[in-house]
């Protein structure tokens, strides 16, 4: 599992130590809106942003439709908080653990909304109403992959 690194057993880490390694997400709000426009599959912002300091938005951005050179690539530059919310929104339950345990609760909610749980859709509406938004883009990207996956006129290799 990706996580497996990050929760090895044989060598315990402390929650410090993992938090010192994770870089920040402290963005502004015309750079989360950006984020969000190349959630939604605009190509040059998300270009814009991955060649601008924010590599790891664009990343994401791949990394949500399943590409998983760009899921590495978070998980070994400081940014496995936003490969966690990838995983999580496919249902991977120990990348949900994963951000429960340190503490990333709005990227926790944001996952849960985004699989289309109703408590943490209500969460994030009354803690982050952007995040909910975030959501749910990311809701609409995952559920075009379904369908893609799941239409019986498409041959999948």
């Amino acid at each position: 599992m990706f996580f497996d690194r990050l929760n090895d057993k044989a060598t315990p880490r402390s929650k410090e130590k993992i938090q010192a390694t994770i870089k920040p997400l402290n963005y502004n709000d015309k750079i989360l809106v950006a984020w969000g426009e190349a959630i939604s599959g605009n190509s040059k912002i998300r270009d814009f942003l991955i060649k601008n300091g924010y590599q790891e938005l664009g990343l994401f951005c791949f990394a949500l439709t399943n590409d998983i050179k760009s899921l590495q690539w978070l998980l070994k530059n400081g940014y496995p908080h936003l490969a966690a919310l990838v995983k999580a929104t496919e249902g991977d339950q120990q990348a949900l653990d994963w951000l429960n345990h340190y503490k990333f609760d709005l990227l926790k909610f944001m996952a849960l909304a985004a699989q289309g749980n109703k408590s943490a859709i209500a969460w994030l509406q009354r803690k982050d109403p952007f995040a909910m938004q975030l959501a749910y883009k990311i809701k609409i990207v995952k559920d075009r992959i379904d369908e893609r996956n799941n239409d019986v006129h498409q041959i999948n290799p």
